[in-house]
């Protein structure tokens, strides 16, 4: 999946071009994985370009880098402002969003005291994740063998980079193995998320999803879905669950900023439903993405505006 480059990326504070966005290879973070980062998107809306609940992710990787120890050098405030630039410096109007935190050069070491804590802010077009095909078709999953990490090993509600290599592992294996996407399991043998989405299940119209106490990320699309559920009447309950019952579900999907809400169609060669998208899952699906794109009044206050990003 490669990278469309656009033309600059913020770097502490400043605009640097795409291809000089460059960092030290002795930079602290590189080694030992001590990094915060977010995926953020904005969508193409009928009042120019949009970023989908900014504030609320960029929230989080300060609450990330705090779980970390990791004192981040700017505000929220500033952070959202530096986005918004960052859309407008590049002239585009739908995008992923990038915001990393990271130790940088300065020492070597476990102890990563003496090292600038740098950020950087990327956007470039980037299309769904699992493909435009498994918005609608569905996706075909697999139980990992690599299990979710566990609180005591690494802090799953942080998005830490080193986490991610979890993630990798499980992705890797699924792709490997002739599926799109893994499902990881905690320790205690119950879902617990995706390499880099949320889990969702529908069983006799009820929603259910992991809690966090499971290993899930607290996912802003995640929460996002349970909000529209709770909307449109349609009961919601956390709590954990064991793939058996995901075998026997009437619909499953994936939620997150990269995935955006896809359906499941198949777990382990074992179709989900109807082996198709099921009803629940596109009524949530066209809710949000008429919500991202502001044709939905009742979620404007999810969506940050940006300014034209067309000089004048």
């Amino acid at each position: 999946m490669g990278l469309t480059p656009t033309k600059t990326i913020w770097m502490n504070g400043e605009f640097v071009p795409w291809k000089e966005a460059n960092v030290h290879v002795l930079t602290h973070t590189l080694h030992y994985g001590l990094g915060v980062f977010e995926g953020i998107r904005c969508y193409r809306t009928s009042k120019g370009p949009a970023v989908f609940r900014l504030r609320d992710h960029m929230e989080r990787m300060e609450n990330s880098a705090k779980l970390v120890g990791m004192k981040l050098p700017y505000s929220t405030d500033e952070l959202v402002k530096a986005t918004k630039e960052t859309i407008r410096a590049n002239e585009i109007d739908e995008c992923y969003i990038r915001p990393i935190a990271f130790y940088g050069y300065g020492v070597m070491g476990l102890n990563p005291k003496g090292s600038p804590v740098n950020v950087a802010i990327a956007v470039w077009p980037w299309g769904t994740y699992l493909g435009e095909e498994g918005l609608e078709r569905g996706i075909r999953a697999k139980i990992s063998p690599w299990i979710r990490i566990h609180p005591r090993i690494l802090p799953p509600q942080a998005k830490l980079v080193a986490n991610y290599a979890n993630s990798i592992f499980a992705k890797v294996d699924a792709l490997e193995s002739g599926y799109d996407e893994a499902i990881l399991l905690n320790l205690d043998g119950y879902v617990a998320e995706g390499p880099g989405e949320n889990v969702f299940m529908v069983k006799n119209g009820e929603l259910f999803s992991p809690p966090v106490s499971s290993g899930a990320l607290v996912g802003i699309t995640r929460d996002s879905i349970i909000k529209i559920a709770r909307d449109e009447g349609i009961k919601f309950e956390e709590r954990n669950f064991k793939p058996e019952e995901l075998y026997a579900a009437d619909e499953a999907f994936f939620t997150g900023t990269a995935a955006e809400v896809t359906p499941i169609r198949e777990v382990d060669g074992k179709p989900i439903g109807d082996g198709k998208r099921g009803p629940l899952t596109e009524k949530l699906q066209r809710i949000f993405f008429n919500a991202v794109r502001g044709k939905e009044s009742k979620y404007e206050s999810w969506l940050d505006y940006v300014e034209s990003t067309t000089p004048p």
